[in-house]
């Protein structure tokens, strides 16, 4: 299938607020079949206009010669002038009209009437191969014209045009979704609430003027409330990495492809799923425009021979240039970076943050909640229970850094801000990780016995 129908109909699938300013292909495409017409009728075949515009890159590479049938005589020039808002394009040629040296020996001299004429008359010798033979020039008889392209003048106004328009509405976009992020960070802190807001009746703080590390048990929770919810809701979408991979061998962000998959297993856990289908669909939306951007650039230069500079392919299509764009072509609207990953980097910024997550709060040794957490001389911090087990071992170094902390550590070691926030935020974690570890010791303490069993 064509790419312009694989571009329209993916544009259908997409919001109508997104599609309507997307690239017009097709229009852009009809324009580039004006333009080889229009080069056509002027006798500049796609053949002859390369050999004119090569003969222009490499006039500075030749050696002059006082015999004038070695000259370079017809050159083109394709520039771009204008505004920002107004760029034209047209070809500026200079010809050294030709005089047949046959007909002067047989007194008979062939003198182009034009430069267009002029111009044909190199065309047919170039195709017979016979120009620096049949082929004579003054270096008097020089003009140059100035050829304006109307069809490629609209065609990059109107590439701008929708450049331009996509830019702004990608900017809309973004900071709608921003708006709207912020209103719902705003909804999700109202009634994700830890414990010490939602039931303060039953959250009682550990201190340790109060010395209650040991005795004071964190809540169970009761009922289950909305910060639960939340919790899962963002646990789900971290773990489902749907528009950008933060693993060791995929880290980056996820093709169109890839997010589509990884959507798909997210809408089988979640039914609240608006603001990720927009996120796809806004992923799909700009990777289509730029490939229609490219493509559509790439088929100018194919079927007409004229040569854009190597910026604007490079802008869709690869890492910029070293050296700078021309100044008139420098005011066509760059792509901006990809919003979908704009977008995601402010839900991870916004939302994220706003329900702590326990993976941010686990013990290396165990890999669960650090309960009652031991930070060590040297900053590390490790479960009391771990840390006890370190102890009754005899491990003197730390397991992440061997710094010799372990058996220096005791009661003034507990992070009791740490604890009051885990408890606050994670009361269910910590009562169920309080059982465990009594469990645990209970274990230990039975084994030392020399009795067999468990809690």
């Amino acid at each position: 299938m064509h790419f312009s129908k694989t571009y329209l109909q993916l544009l259908l699938t997409l919001l109508p607020e997104l599609h309507e300013n997307a690239i017009q292909y097709h229009q852009l495409k009809n324009l580039i079949n004006q333009l080889v017409q229009e080069l056509s009728s002027l006798g500049l075949s796609p053949t002859m206009l390369r050999q004119l515009l090569e003969q222009r890159n490499h006039q500075c590479d030749l050696v002059p010669d006082s015999n004038d049938n070695h000259q370079q005589h017809a050159t083109m020039v394709y520039e771009f002038t204008g505004t920002s808002s107004h760029i034209e394009s047209h070809l500026q040629l200079c010809v050294k009209h030709p005089t047949d040296t046959m007909g002067v020996a047989s007194g008979h001299m062939t003198t182009p009437d034009s430069i267009l004429e002029a111009l044909q008359f190199h065309s047919r010798a170039l195709e017979s191969n016979t120009a620096f033979v049949n082929i004579s020039y003054s270096s008097t008889n020089t003009h140059n014209l100035i050829i304006p392209l109307q069809s490629d003048t609209v065609f990059f106004q109107l590439l701008n045009a929708a450049l331009a328009l996509l830019a702004e509405q990608l900017n809309t976009v973004h900071g709608g979704f921003i708006s709207t992020l912020q209103s719902l960070a705003h909804a999700i802190s109202a009634t994700a609430c830890p414990t010490s807001s939602s039931v303060p009746c039953s959250f009682s703080t550990y201190s340790m003027a109060a010395n209650n590390a040991a005795t004071l048990r964190p809540s169970s929770g009761g009922q289950k409330t909305d910060l639960y919810s939340w919790r899962e809701i963002f646990q789900i979408y971290v773990e489902g990495e749907i528009f950008e991979s933060v693993g060791e061998r995929t880290c980056g962000e996820c093709s169109v492809k890839e997010a589509e998959t990884q959507m798909k297993q997210f809408e089988e856990c979640m039914q609240e799923k608006r603001d990720e289908l927009f996120i796809l669909d806004l992923k799909r939306f700009q990777f289509a425009n730029a490939e229609a951007t490219c493509k559509i650039l790439k088929k100018h230069t194919k079927q007409t021979a004229l040569p854009l500079p190597f910026h604007l392919l490079s802008l869709w299509n690869g890492s910029l240039p070293v050296s700078l764009p021309p100044v008139e072509l420098a005011s066509l609207p760059q792509p901006l970076a990809s919003l979908p990953r704009l977008l995601v980097q402010a839900v991870s910024k916004i939302l994220l943050p706003i329900v702590p997550h326990i993976n941010n709060y686990l013990c290396l040794i165990c890999t669960s909640l650090t309960f009652k957490p031991i930070r060590l001389g040297h900053g590390h911090l490790f479960c009391v229970r771990c840390l006890v087990k370190l102890q009754k071992h005899g491990n003197a170094n730390c397991p992440i850094c061997r710094a010799p902390t372990v058996l220096k550590a005791d009661c003034t070691n507990v992070d009791y801000a740490l604890l009051n926030f885990m408890v606050d935020w994670f009361p269910l974690k910590s009562h169920a990780k309080l059982g465990a570890n009594e469990c645990d010791a209970a274990k230990e303490e039975l084994e030392e016995l020399g009795l067999a069993g468990g809690c």
